[in-house]
Protein backbone atom coordinates (compact mmCIF):
# COMPACT_ATOMS: atom_id res chain seq x y z
CA UNK A 1 0.00 0.00 0.00
CA UNK A 2 1.48 3.68 -0.75
CA UNK A 3 1.26 6.22 1.50
CA UNK A 4 0.92 10.06 0.05
CA UNK A 5 1.83 12.66 2.21
CA UNK A 6 1.00 16.49 1.64
CA UNK A 7 1.48 19.55 3.54
CA UNK A 8 -1.96 21.92 3.93
CA UNK A 9 -0.60 25.46 3.49
CA UNK A 10 -2.95 26.91 6.16
CA UNK A 11 -2.83 24.21 9.29
CA UNK A 12 0.95 23.83 8.23
CA UNK A 13 0.10 20.05 9.04
CA UNK A 14 0.75 16.84 7.51
CA UNK A 15 -1.61 13.81 6.83
CA UNK A 16 -1.07 10.88 5.27
CA UNK A 17 -3.31 9.68 2.44
CA UNK A 18 -4.56 5.23 2.41
CA UNK A 19 -5.35 3.91 -0.36
CA UNK A 20 -8.36 0.99 -0.44
CA UNK A 21 -8.42 -1.76 -3.11
CA UNK A 22 -12.04 -2.06 -4.07
CA UNK A 23 -13.65 -5.64 -3.32
CA UNK A 24 -14.17 -7.81 -6.24
CA UNK A 25 -17.54 -8.16 -6.73
CA UNK A 26 -19.19 -12.01 -6.50
CA UNK A 27 -20.35 -10.80 -9.90
CA UNK A 28 -16.85 -10.58 -11.33
CA UNK A 29 -15.75 -14.06 -9.85
CA UNK A 30 -18.03 -15.99 -11.88
CA UNK A 31 -17.62 -13.95 -14.75
CA UNK A 32 -14.33 -15.12 -14.61
CA UNK A 33 -14.50 -19.02 -13.53
CA UNK A 34 -14.44 -21.67 -16.38
CA UNK A 35 -17.62 -23.23 -17.55
CA UNK A 36 -17.48 -27.17 -17.04
CA UNK A 37 -18.53 -29.09 -20.33
CA UNK A 38 -21.78 -30.26 -20.19
CA UNK A 39 -22.55 -34.09 -19.45
CA UNK A 40 -24.82 -35.95 -21.83
CA UNK A 41 -26.20 -39.84 -20.69
CA UNK A 42 -26.37 -42.78 -22.84
CA UNK A 43 -30.12 -43.87 -22.77
CA UNK A 44 -30.28 -47.81 -23.25
CA UNK A 45 -34.05 -48.30 -24.17
CA UNK A 46 -36.04 -51.53 -23.84
CA UNK A 47 -37.17 -53.87 -26.70
CA UNK A 48 -38.57 -57.47 -27.07
CA UNK A 49 -35.69 -58.52 -29.58
CA UNK A 50 -32.65 -59.43 -26.75
CA UNK A 51 -31.93 -61.01 -24.08
CA UNK A 52 -30.88 -60.12 -20.81
CA UNK A 53 -27.86 -61.98 -22.18
CA UNK A 54 -26.86 -59.92 -24.76
CA UNK A 55 -27.23 -56.81 -22.51
CA UNK A 56 -25.32 -57.99 -20.03
CA UNK A 57 -22.28 -58.99 -22.21
CA UNK A 58 -22.76 -56.22 -24.60
CA UNK A 59 -22.44 -53.54 -21.08
CA UNK A 60 -19.01 -56.01 -20.55
CA UNK A 61 -17.37 -55.49 -23.78
CA UNK A 62 -18.39 -51.70 -24.36
CA UNK A 63 -18.10 -50.35 -20.86
CA UNK A 64 -16.00 -53.13 -19.05
CA UNK A 65 -18.65 -53.28 -16.76
CA UNK A 66 -19.03 -56.56 -14.30
CA UNK A 67 -21.75 -59.09 -15.03
CA UNK A 68 -23.64 -58.00 -11.46
CA UNK A 69 -23.56 -54.30 -12.75
CA UNK A 70 -24.88 -55.46 -16.61
CA UNK A 71 -27.71 -57.52 -15.03
CA UNK A 72 -28.26 -54.99 -12.62
CA UNK A 73 -28.58 -52.41 -16.00
CA UNK A 74 -30.54 -54.94 -17.86
CA UNK A 75 -33.12 -55.31 -15.29
CA UNK A 76 -33.65 -51.82 -15.15
CA UNK A 77 -34.01 -51.16 -18.68
CA UNK A 78 -36.46 -54.83 -18.64
CA UNK A 79 -38.76 -52.73 -15.32
CA UNK A 80 -38.38 -49.16 -16.37
CA UNK A 81 -38.55 -49.15 -20.35
CA UNK A 82 -35.09 -47.38 -20.04
CA UNK A 83 -31.81 -47.15 -18.16
CA UNK A 84 -28.70 -44.49 -18.02
CA UNK A 85 -25.86 -47.16 -18.79
CA UNK A 86 -23.02 -43.98 -19.47
CA UNK A 87 -22.64 -40.27 -18.61
CA UNK A 88 -19.81 -38.53 -19.98
CA UNK A 89 -18.88 -35.38 -22.59
CA UNK A 90 -20.83 -34.87 -25.76
CA UNK A 91 -18.03 -36.61 -27.26
CA UNK A 92 -17.52 -39.64 -25.63
CA UNK A 93 -21.40 -40.06 -24.92
CA UNK A 94 -21.42 -39.78 -29.05
CA UNK A 95 -18.91 -42.61 -29.26
CA UNK A 96 -20.69 -44.82 -26.53
CA UNK A 97 -24.18 -44.83 -28.25
CA UNK A 98 -22.56 -45.19 -31.90
CA UNK A 99 -20.65 -48.34 -30.37
CA UNK A 100 -23.99 -49.78 -28.61
CA UNK A 101 -25.84 -49.29 -32.49
CA UNK A 102 -22.98 -50.54 -34.30
CA UNK A 103 -23.14 -54.47 -31.66
CA UNK A 104 -25.58 -55.73 -33.82
CA UNK A 105 -28.48 -57.97 -33.46
CA UNK A 106 -28.78 -60.70 -30.91
CA UNK A 107 -27.46 -64.19 -32.22
CA UNK A 108 -30.15 -66.06 -29.34
CA UNK A 109 -33.12 -64.24 -30.00
CA UNK A 110 -34.24 -64.91 -34.50
CA UNK A 111 -36.23 -62.32 -34.01
CA UNK A 112 -33.73 -59.54 -33.48
CA UNK A 113 -32.38 -57.66 -36.70
CA UNK A 114 -30.87 -54.93 -35.68
CA UNK A 115 -28.92 -53.37 -32.48
CA UNK A 116 -30.87 -52.15 -29.00
CA UNK A 117 -32.01 -48.76 -29.25
CA UNK A 118 -29.66 -45.75 -27.75
CA UNK A 119 -29.82 -42.32 -27.52
CA UNK A 120 -28.13 -39.33 -26.01
CA UNK A 121 -30.18 -36.54 -22.97
CA UNK A 122 -28.11 -34.06 -21.39
CA UNK A 123 -27.82 -34.19 -17.93
CA UNK A 124 -30.29 -32.09 -16.57
CA UNK A 125 -27.85 -31.27 -13.68
CA UNK A 126 -25.19 -29.64 -15.55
Amino acid sequence: MSDFYFQDQDMNQTATAVMVRPKKSQKNKQKNKPKREPKYHVILWNDEVHTFEYVVRMLQVLFGYPPERGWQLAREVDSRGKAIVFTSSLDRAEVKRDQILAFGPDPLMLESTGPLIATLEKDPEN
